[in-house]
């Protein structure tokens, strides 16, 4: 009986754990872009760290599953209708202060970042800061080629933070 509890736990663990990074030094494209809300960090904390809510203003995502083994599925749809999905694990995580993830192997798009929650100057709301590497599919060539016609991840990031601005600044929200 000991043995079947061991092998389950080492299993468990297993299929979640990060075995090598998802990003090696040097390869990937960095993106980081932030904004100001004028809502508490509280808040805007809360709102994000329930993933299943990040769709509501990520156009590109269309959902997040949260498992209870800690770890998350994300799937995106590209602007071509190609669904690309991967796993992610939180790596860090500082309440009202900070997250951080990877993905987890075999992702179809390996990415690693953070978000930061920070109070504005002059008590005028909150900065949240998106800092994101990730590797595109077609790598750094076809990143370059999306940035151009304005569909790369410093595109989607920086209209993502602005649909979170309005949505979170509206009086309708529901967190």
């Amino acid at each position: 009986m000991r043995t079947r509890f061991i092998s389950k736990t080492v299993s468990k663990r297993q299929s979640a754990r990060i075995t090598q990074p998802s990003l090696k030094s040097g390869k990937g494209v960095k993106v980081e872009k932030s904004v100001t809300i004028d809502r508490p960090i509280e808040e805007l904390f809360a709102f994000w760290r329930r993933f299943e809510n990040l769709p509501r203003f990520m156009d590109h995502l269309e959902s997040v599953a949260e498992r209870p083994d800690g770890t998350s599925h994300w799937i995106v749809k590209t602007t071509s209708g190609k669904a690309l999905e991967w796993d992610a694990r939180i790596i860090e995580e500082r309440t009202n202060e900070m997250i951080s993830w990877q993905s987890l192997e075999d992702a179809d798009v390996a990415n690693a970042g953070s978000v930061w929650f920070s109070p504005a100057p002059n008590g005028r709301g909150t900065v949240v800061r998106v800092s994101m590497k990730y590797s595109p599919p077609g790598g750094k060539i076809a990143a370059s080629l999306a940035n151009l016609f304005g569909q790369g991840g410093e595109t989607f990031i920086a209209d993502d933070l602005q649909r979170f601005k309005t949505l979170m600044e509206s009086s309708s929200v529901a967190l």
